[in-house]
């Protein structure tokens, strides 16, 4: 991303025509287009400045593997959405670090849509999403995975809240499974055959929400050319899930407290209130604690939301569940048409177990699909996750010794003298890297400085073999 938010794609082409519809298309979505015509030239501009903020990269054609391995090997966490006209160049692609494959021809929308999967970090993407959706059935309590302490804790706050009617607060990391805890509640409560409404927050524009979750008379804004009905009604006698609920318009949580505490709500454009019977479970990153203290969340509602309160922890703090959620989680994919059944390794699963999945079980999920996919043998082998394993050996700190730092950072060089301030702060902006994954926004979140600052330093100090 540019520092002026403007999101940055690099499209392979030789296609004139498809770069200027595609481009056109990008220009709507907010985003900056640049073009490169082989391999050659996208790997060198890797290291220009627009190379260093790409957000995603697009190939107009997967017949030649080697310009997707070499990408893939130079910038692991950049998408890569490759064009195909065949399920064999698809598999071909993925094994070689795509993220995404199209069926050919690709129409400038479905190129867009693609861009728009691969960037907001959906672990299952494009044309795996019809068997990612075939995964996303509901479990009941006593199906879902886990024994670590505080995860079984969890379950049972919300087990025991399921045969109730207050709101009821999910609050974790992305992916670690607050969509599969909500359905579980809602399974197990009485409204088990009422309607279930997912909202997502994170998937409307903050001015539409109002609108959306509360509907609108004809005419209550610009636009509003008849009577919509919103979610809340849609879920009447049922249950609402609000999903990322931190992104909710303060406009919009004073409707909500009046939902949860006088179960009415009123459309936009009208004084009318409706009575509603309506359960509302939501669901946060973690982060409405400081948003009250911020003032730009209620803390009326805040109190009114965690009556309920699930705190599920991230997978890297459970790893002896993993094992267990692989199993699970496999025998699921194996059930999937045009998936066969398949083993894990010990070799395999130590590597699972030694990565610290910054996307949760949603990430292990999306990964294990993936491999199943392309796997040729009998059962998953260490050799079917590179980058995993490339992660590890890149993360893998040394032990610590004289001159040095745990983690890898050298203060020393060979001549006993203090190495320089700016090789040292490459380095440790290269171990901050791959420790996050190529998340470069909590990279700079971590090292306590903006996303620009440290595309900038990138480029001063010359760094351009980062993930």
């Amino acid at each position: 991303m540019t520092p002026n938010g403007t999101r940055l794609a690099l499209m392979i082409t030789t296609d004139a025509a498809q770069m200027r519809a595609l481009g056109g298309a990008c220009a709507k979505a907010h985003w900056r287009l640049i073009m490169a015509r082989n391999a050659e030239e996208a790997i060198a501009m890797l290291g220009t400045h627009d190379g260093m903020m790409l957000d995603g990269v697009l190939v107009e054609s997967c017949a030649d593997a080697d310009v997707i391995t070499a990408l893939h090997g130079r910038r692991p966490a950049l998408p890569i959405i490759v064009q195909t006209t065949e399920i064999g160049g698809a598999v071909a692609a993925l094994r070689s670090g795509a993220t995404d494959c199209l069926v050919k021809p690709a129409t400038p929308e479905r190129w867009m849509h693609a861009l728009e999967q691969a960037t907001t970090h959906q672990s299952v993407k494009g044309e795996l999403r019809p068997l990612s959706e075939k995964l996303a059935t509901q479990l009941g309590f006593d199906e879902i995975v886990g024994s670590d302490p505080r995860y079984r804790n969890a379950l049972a706050i919300a087990a025991k809240s399921a045969r109730g009617r207050f709101p009821v607060l999910i609050s974790g990391e992305a992916g670690v499974g607050k969509d599969a805890i909500a359905n579980a509640i809602r399974a197990a409560s009485p409204r088990d055959k009422r309607p279930f409404v997912h909202f997502d927050c994170a998937n409307m524009a903050p001015n539409a929400i109002d609108s959306e979750l509360f509907g609108h008379e004809k005419n209550a804004f610009t636009g509003a050319f008849s009577r919509q009905q919103g979610a809340v009604h849609t879920a009447e006698a049922g249950t609402l899930f609000i999903d990322n609920i931190e992104l909710l318009p303060l406009s919009a949580q004073a409707g909500l407290f009046r939902l949860v505490e006088r179960q009415e709500v009123r459309p936009l454009g009208t004084n009318r209130a409706d009575m509603i019977d309506v359960r509302v479970i939501a669901a946060t990153n973690g982060t409405l604690e400081a948003l009250v203290e911020a003032e730009l969340f209620r803390e009326d509602l805040f109190y009114k939301l965690s009556a309920v309160h699930v705190e599920l922890p991230p997978l890297r703090e459970r790893r002896a569940d993993i094992p267990p959620l692989v199993r699970h989680l496999l025998a699921r994919i194996c059930s999937l048409p045009m998936v066969r059944g398949l083993g894990v390794t010990d070799a395999a699963m130590e590597v699972l177990s030694a990565y610290v999945w910054p996307g949760n079980i949603r990430q292990l999920q999306g990964t294990l699909l993936r491999a199943a996919i392309a796997c040729e043998g009998d059962a998953l082998t260490a050799a079917d996750f590179p980058n995993i394993v490339r992660h590890l050996h890149n993360t893998a700190a040394p032990t610590s010794h004289a001159g040095g730092l745990a983690g890898g950072i050298t203060l020393f060089g060979t001549d006993g003298h203090m190495r320089a301030l700016e090789v040292i702060e490459a380095d440790v902006i290269r171990l901050a890297i791959g420790h996050y994954g190529g998340r470069m926004a909590e990279v700079a979140r971590r090292l306590g400085i903006g996303r620009s600052t440290l595309y900038r330093k990138l480029i001063e100090l010359g760094i351009t073999d980062v993930a």
